[in-house]
This record gives C-alpha cells, sequence and structure tokens, in this order.
C-alpha cells in the first residue's frame, strides 16, 4: 500500500480508527515529528483530544544514525540489550540523559511546556508515520503505560510483520494499513511524499490543540 503523503496516511488511518470517533476518554498522542501530521488528521476524524509523546532515539556512538534505544521524556527506556551492552555505560547513561532533556525541551517549543495530560483510566492512541525497529514507539508505549493508561492503541500505516506482532504482545490494539509481510525496507518507501517536517511545521500543526488546552 502506497500513500500520497503524510497527510493522505493520516486520512486513512483515522478510517481504520472509526471505532474510536467521539470516544469520551481518549486521547491521540503523535510522535513528533513525522508522526503529528498524521495525529492532526486522526484526531480531528476521531472528534477526540491530540496530545504529543515524545520518544528521542539514542544513536550508537559510532553510528548515530543506528538507534540502540530510545528514551521518551519521563526517562521510560526501550533498548537493543545486545548493542547497548557494547558500548559505555558511562556513555550510554549520559547519552540517554541528554536525550530525556531534549525530549522535554521539544515540549517546551511545540506545546510551550504544557505537561502530557493526565491518563488514568483513558485510552492513548499512538500515532506516528511509520515503524522501522520500533524502539522508538517501544518507548512512547512505556511512557503513556506509566502515565497510567488504562488502553493502549498503536495506530501506524505501514510496519515490518515482525515488529507489529511485538507490538501486539506490548499493547491493546495494533492498527495498520499494511501487514508488513513484505516490508519495503524504509518508512519512506511507503510515501510518494515524504519530506523533513520541521519544528515551525510542528508548532503551527499543534496551534488548535494548543487553543484547546
Amino acid at each position: 500500500m502506497r500513500f500520497k503523503d503524510r497527510a493522505d496516511a493520516g486520512r486513512r488511518l483515522a478510517q481504520a480508527l472509526t471505532a474510536y470517533r467521539n470516544t469520551k476518554d481518549a486521547i491521540v498522542f503523535a510522535l513528533p515529528r513525522g508522526g503529528v501530521v498524521l495525529g492532526v488528521e486522526v484526531a480531528k476524524a476521531l472528534h477526540i483530544p491530540l496530545d504529543l509523546v515524545i520518544p528521542r532515539k539514542v544513536g550508537h556512538p559510532m553510528q548515530p544514525e543506528y538507534a540502540i534505544a530510545a528514551v521518551a521524556e519521563s526517562g521510560q527506556l526501550a533498548t537493543n540489550p545486545g548493542e547497548v551492552e557494547r558500548v559505555d555505560p558511562d556513555w550510554f547513561k549520559q547519552a540517554v540523559e541528554r536525550e530525556r532533556r531534549e525530549a522535554g525541551r521539544r515540549r517546551g517549543l511545540y506545546l510551550a511546556g504544557r505537561p502530557m495530560p493526565a491518563l488514568a483510566g483513558k485510552t492513548a492512541i499512538i500515532v506516528d508515520d511509520g515503524i522501522a525497529t520500533g524502539l522508538t514507539m517501544f518507548a512512547a508505549i512505556r511512557d503513556v503505560r506509566h502515565a497510567g493508561a488504562a488502553r493502549i492503541v498503536v495506530a501506524v500505516p505501514a510496519a515490518p510483520a515482525e515488529t507489529a506482532a511485538r507490538l501486539q504482545r506490548e499493547v491493546d490494539e495494533v492498527v495498520t494499513l499494511d501487514n508488513g509481510e513484505y516490508y519495503l525496507g524504509a518508512v519512506g518507501a511507503y510515501y510518494d511524499s515524504f519530506p523533513q517536517v520541521s519544528d515551525a511545521e510542528v508548532i503551527e500543526l499543534l496551534k488548535p490543540a494548543a487553543g484547546e488546552a
């Protein structure tokens, strides 16, 4: 399955989530930056609030683009244990703390520091533009669970079948539009247009959500 752009994917994802339309005590949590484009479409279509969960990738010291862990604002951590065991523990501790602080900085930038809403007894629908290794999504799941979410739904256009199966064991529901049996190797491969999303775009997209708060 292919998508014109992130907004198109978000609208199609919303159609797959119609069971949650007008659900009381449900909140859409988008992962910045790309996931915010989809999150806006999903929240708008379902008539439920939009917020952010902000996990940050921790890259390998010799290959920063290769994620060995991800950490959320609250410090909730997801790791690739085999890789983490092979790096200096002091370096890793500092890298995790650096990214945790960056997650907090971004909340301040995107939502003027508004804290994550109270989640006790609520449903968290976590939205991103796709999943590769899944580390950031697993950190996001742990973050909303730590915040007290009663039910967790992960909604993404596409994910590798193996990763989707792991997610199924972690959350109450996984919604994808492509079963990932023949994963294309990269999130962007599913989109005709997949540009970088800037901080300025995220801030603009979130203005209605900030106004509602």
